[in-house]
């Protein structure tokens, strides 16, 4: 391979086959650097040696595939190159074919900043750049790891069906109509969840899959309709054996992958914690500047905002900052639904700024003590809001005044998650992960009573604010599943039609079980450093869902439609 020869293989006789990387051309012998997926050498084209040979290099451009054959050199002193695994020798060509021509490229592989949708255009000339070799190359030595980690703690590798029933999880399914049973639509899967719990139920007390899911939402740089995760699920579940099994693997990944070594256990925190003082359920905790509480303080505040709202909370900025800062940061905060920011700012004389302050007492003021060289920003709202602008403005800050370091790794347990949300839009409860997580033992009997309050079973793994995975204990117990269907409003038709034949199979004698699923490619993302999903997924779709490479999703014919049982309806463009 391209990235092998090295000093001690000067002398021998070798067949070298790849990409022209580069070709110069030093008035008589030319130098073509020959690239694979393991690396570049360097070959000398002599008319000397090789009158064949000389005669073809003329033609070699950018991207021609290539085959020497020839003797292995070592370079001159002067000509070593250090940056290169291969860079102390250098092929004498003997024998040059071009195996294959280039037509002219629409970029080039060195070339920065190129369009995304012209790299996804030209997708396999894209995956040629060094960078996402590397980033592929990371993939697969990470699932490696992976299997062999799932396998060696007694793991079994069981297959689920891609073709399966449309179920309520979250997100809307990819249907695909059936052509034998027209007017019937299956479901390509969102996860794997009610039939890993089915192998559960089976008797395969261990599972492990490298899954694809889809889910048919909006796109964004860390989501991708189509998803690759690691599913797994165990029967009669211990939280501290999973917990260990995953912390163990994931050091293994991060010390093989990266030569970086993780400690273990991991810290643990509560969802309520998290969104207390980090306003997130995935805290980036490489960095502190934790968001602080002045509800109490200001209930009867002379300004009305403070004195108003459900909560006050600010963060504490280690920074003068400029009015055109806190501009900035105002528009930032307004994006997340504030109607405004509020701020102190005390000048590294001591002097204090704002336009609040004249309205806040002397004991507000000395309680929140803003130092010198420091900036307070308050969000005064629902509690939910204020998590949610501050905890944005908390990661946003950490950035631009360089607080993160972007070397490092932190890992965290979030726990103990609410069991359910409200949903505003259905005027009823919905499952805040999916209908089958076990609630807590505390609330297993008195869920429906509190359902805001309720826990349940079920636990993240962060890693530098990124959510890598999560998983929860599941509900076993027919009549215990039966009453979350009722609180989330699904009548006894409904979970006979959806559900029924988890219901039936949780009826003849399922056991305890629990497990996690993990984002392959998103752990790839944070592994690579890529601030893109889709620069560590071959071939990913872009940010509208669609494939510029091949054009999918495309119209297919009258015919297909008409095999189907389908009709297409155009919208009319409005008027």
């Amino acid at each position: 391979m391209c990235g092998e020869p090295r000093a001690d293989h000067v002398g021998s006789r070798l067949t070298l086959a790849g990409w022209a990387s580069r070709r110069r051309d030093h008035g008589g012998l030319v130098f073509v650097d020959l690239r694979d997926r393991t690396g570049i050498t360097q070959l000398v084209i002599n008319p000397e040696r090789s009158p064949q040979a000389a005669g073809l290099a003329g033609e070699i451009r950018n991207e021609f595939v290539l085959q020497a054959r020839g003797e292995l050199v070592a370079r001159a002193p002067e000509t070593v190159n250090p940056r290169m695994p291969t860079g102390e020798v250098e092929l004498a060509v003997d024998e040059l074919r071009i195996v294959s021509r280039s037509t002219p490229l629409p970029f080039q592989l060195d070339e920065e900043n190129v369009d995304e949708t012209l790299r996804l255009r030209y997708r396999w000339l894209d995956l040629r750049r060094e960078k996402l070799q590397r980033n592929l190359r990371l993939r697969a030595q990470m699932v490696g790891i992976i299997r062999r980690h799932m396998e060696e703690a007694g793991f079994l590798d069981i297959q689920t069906p891609i073709l399966y029933k449309s179920t309520p999880e979250g997100a809307r399914d990819f249907v695909v109509p059936s052509r034998l049973h027209k007017g019937r639509f299956f479901a390509l899967p969102q996860s794997p969840q009610i039939l890993k719990q089915l192998t559960m139920i089976a008797g395969f007390d261990r599972y492990y899959q490298i899954a694809i899911c889809f889910r048919d939402e909006d796109l964004r740089a860390d989501r991708v309709q189509e998803l690759t995760q690691l599913d797994v699920e165990m029967s009669f579940p211990d939280r501290e054996v999973l917990f260990l099994l995953m912390e163990e693997m994931f050091a293994t990944i991060w010390r093989d992958c990266l030569g970086v070594g993780i400690e273990t256990p991991w810290p643990r925190m509560t969802y309520d914690e998290a969104d207390r003082r980090f306003g997130t359920d995935k805290p980036d905790t490489r960095f502190g500047l934790e968001l602080e509480d002045a509800t109490e303080l200001t209930r009867g505040s002379g300004f009305g905002v403070f004195a108003g709202a459900e909560a006050v909370r600010y963060l504490r900025v280690p920074r003068v900052l400029s009015r055109a800062q806190l501009g900035a940061l105002e528009e930032i905060a307004k994006e997340r639904g504030a109607k405004g920011l509020a701020y102190l700012v005390r000048d590294d004389g001591g002097e204090l700024r704002s336009p609040i302050a004249k309205f806040l007492s002397e004991d507000e003021l000395s309680t929140l003590a803003p130092a010198a060289g420091e900036t307070l920003l308050f969000a005064a709202d629902e509690w939910e809001l204020t998590s949610r602008v501050l905890g944005h403005l908390r990661l946003h800050v950490g950035r631009e005044l360089g607080l993160i370091d972007d070397a490092s790794f932190t890992f965290l347990w979030v726990t103990d998650f609410p069991m359910f949300e409200w949903d505003v839009e259905e005027e009823r409860w919905a499952a805040k992960h999916h209908p089958f997580t076990r609630p807590t033992d505390d609330w297993r009997e008195r869920f429906h009573e509190d359902p805001r309050r309720a826990l349940a079973n079920a636990y993240d793994i962060i890693v530098n604010g990124n959510e890598l995975g999560g998983g929860s204990f599941r509900i076993h117990e027919p009549d215990l599943q039966a009453r979350v269907f009722d609180l989330l409003a699904l009548s006894e038709a409904q979970q006979r039609s959806q559900f029924g034949f988890l219901l039936d199979a949780l009826a003849m004698g399922a056991p305890p079980h629990g497990g996690i699923a993990l984002g392959i490619d998103r752990m790839t993302m944070v592994l690579a450093g890529e601030p893109n999903l889709r620069d560590v997924i071959a071939f990913p779709k872009n940010q509208a869902g669609v494939d510029p490479m091949s054009g999918a999703p495309t119209a297919i014919t009258q015919d297909q439609l008409d095999e189907l049982g389908l009709a297409v309806v155009v919208e009319e463009p409005p008027s």
